[in-house]
């Protein structure tokens, strides 16, 4: 099987629900959805989502290195050789991560396709379904309360509160919302907005709420702090701005650092690097969870069929497609009651 013709789209789409995090306030995504066409009458799909924080990229830099590199690369590879292209394109392609995670993704969904399972089986299939956390970005306590009921409402049982620009804010919702849905699972991302004195009287604060994942409360720039905060509290800290590369997994895991790793496709250059990282993370007893960034379901199913795929990732964070307006991958999985299925379809489930 070779690749025949190589083409991409530019989606720019707005965000129904714009939200603020610790750093920035988000009302709109740039994604590029790759096409590999092959000989074989296969077409592969892949996705990038640049992010100037997450993956150090901008909309213009993806596209000039699909121009520039991606295309030409590409043109008449064999698939199969998926290790030693991706190993080639690091190399060309430098930090840009979301790009290389959208031809590793486009070259799994191919092979997943030629041996007609979906993605997640062809990865190992451990499991059929998993929960998703649905995200509250930076609000006021009414709204924050209000777009809990609604989600609740709507099935999901876990709820992830994004924080760390006003600390006694922060508590007070968390309380708030403990004391209004007692049965939902919590989890808090700090978002680098903490210093280690703040995280460490932030957990103090909300002991009784039974927080499950403290997620990367200080700057991503110093381990150590990450470390302090993770030897003082007894709650999971995880890493997410702190964990972009596999050195960094192994860093993490030999200092223990954190109990937790987030493993975004995106932000990892896809599914090759994240299983690595995933490794690491089993060898350190580090639990992991999948998320995401404002991806559309083609990105999002991506990271469902790899969350799928191994027996050590126990959590998900995958709703960066909810508010995405005019969507044209929502339908290749499904979500019911805050649980996500992939389809039956071959691949990562699309095809024109």
């Amino acid at each position: 099987m070779k690749i025949t013709k190589v083409s991409y789209e530019r989606l720019d789409l707005a965000l129904s629900v714009p939200y603020t995090i610790a750093y920035e306030k988000i009302d709109a995504t740039t994604n590029f959805i790759i096409k590999l066409e092959t000989d074989g009458n296969l077409v592969g799909y892949g996705c990038s989502v640049p992010d100037t924080e997450v993956t150090h990229e901008t909309p213009k830099e993806v596209k000039n290195a699909l121009d520039s590199i991606i295309v030409p690369y590409l043109k008449n590879k064999d698939p199969f050789t998926f290790a030693l292209i991706l190993s080639e394109l690091r190399t060309l392609l430098g930090k840009k991560s979301s790009c290389l995670a959208m031809v590793d993704l486009a070259l799994y969904d191919l092979l997943s396709k030629k041996a007609q399972v979906p993605l997640f089986k062809f990865l190992g299939g451990y499991r059929s379904s998993i929960p998703t956390s649905i995200t509250i970005g930076i609000l006021n306590m009414g709204e924050t309360v209000r777009q809990a009921y609604e989600y609740t409402a709507m099935g999901f049982s876990i709820l992830k509160i994004k924080g760390g620009l006003n600390l006694e804010e922060d508590i007070a919702k968390m309380i708030r919302l403990h004391k209004e849905f007692p049965g939902v699972r919590f989890r808090f991302d700090g978002n680098q907005g903490y210093t280690v004195q703040e995280s460490i009287a932030f957990v103090k604060a909300t002991s009784a709420i039974g927080i499950e994942i403290f997620e990367q409360p200080t700057k991503h720039e110093s381990d150590e702090h990450l470390g302090e905060v993770t030897g003082q509290v007894d709650i999971p800290v995880m890493a997410d701005e702190s964990l972009k590369t596999l050195t960094d997994a192994f860093r993490l895991a030999q200092n223990e650092r954190v109990d937790m790793v987030n493993i975004k496709l995106q932000k990892v250059g896809g599914i090759l690097t994240a299983n690595h990282i995933s490794s690491v993370a089993k060898a350190a007893n580090l639990e992991t969870m999948v998320g995401c960034i404002d991806e559309c379901g083609l990105g999002i199913s991506a990271g469902l069929h790899f969350a799928l795929s191994r027996p050590n990732i126990v959590y998900a964070d995958l709703d960066g497609h909810l508010d995405i307006v005019g969507d044209p991958f929502k339908k290749i999985f499904r979500l019911e009651k805050g649980v996500l299925f992939p389809s039956d379809a071959y691949g990562l489930g699309f095809s024109e």
